[in-house]
């Protein structure tokens, strides 16, 4: 599944890394960049994305930085970029209203029913057999602060809970890889890929996918319900993922 043919739409797959991940043999960024076909544009890249982010002035200019790292210009006649980021876009309200007021959210009992540890998306997720990460306990606050900034700086508006987009190009969601395993919806898609050589490049794939998913067959994916806070953001995976 190979190509750079023009494409008026696109998705991205991020898989994040640390903010220092430079010399991390294990985690990096990872970028995998599909077009409307579903057929890898350029070269699936890993490295660490901090200095693209940082001299970027613009969305768009961070978008076609990310088209050169994996090998290829933007093409000039674009109608839309869905993202997918593999790490927490947000933290509980409950965590949040702790550390900006002291205010305690009440008794505490299990690691995955705490609300400072776990948004209400991924006790979501444990109530349907999967095992979501913490950006609190789980060493990924480095990954989730990264994945934050960029939507801040690229993509700072709430389209809806779980979606942010900068009102013109880009549109950006949370994704879980590790969530996908046993989707029959994802692992047809992936079948018509090649190995990507690198557990954060198939990481990456996946995160298109979603995006793909969420973009065109946006059916397909397990969304909020209208309880969850807009703030805490939500993790997009395919219904047939959860038990």
């Amino acid at each position: 599944m190979t190509g750079t043919g023009p494409s008026p739409d696109f998705y991205i797959g991020w898989d994040v890394g640390g903010w220092n991940c430079d010399n991390n043999g294990k985690s990096r960024d990872a970028v995998v960049i599909l077009d409307a076909s579903l057929a890898i544009v350029g070269k699936p890249w890993r490295g660490n994305l901090r200095e693209s982010i940082n001299d970027s002035a613009t969305t768009e200019e961070w978008i076609r930085r990310l088209f050169l790292l994996c090998g290829v210009y933007l093409p000039s006649e674009i109608k839309q970029i869905t993202l997918g980021i593999d790490t927490p876009l947000g933290f509980s309200e409950a965590f949040v209203e702790l550390v900006t007021r002291l205010k305690c959210a009440g008794p505490v009992e299990h690691s995955h029913s705490n609300p400072y540890l776990f948004r209400q998306t991924e006790r979501y997720l444990f109530q349907r057999g999967l095992t979501p990460l913490s950006a609190i306990k789980d060493m990924i606050g480095s990954q989730a602060t990264k994945g934050m900034h960029v939507l801040a700086r690229f993509a700072p508006y709430t389209q809806g809970c779980g979606v942010w987009t900068d009102g013109k190009l880009l549109t950006a969601i949370e994704a879980y890889p590790s969530a996908c395993k046993n989707s029959e919806t994802i692992n047809s898609l992936r079948a018509r890929c090649t190995p990507l050589g690198h557990e954060d490049k198939e990481d990456a794939l996946t995160c298109a996918l979603i995006a793909y998913l969420h973009a065109v067959r946006h059916e397909l994916l397990a969304g909020p319900d209208a309880g969850v806070p807009a703030s805490e953001g939500w993790i997009w995976v395919p219904k047939d993922a959860l038990g």
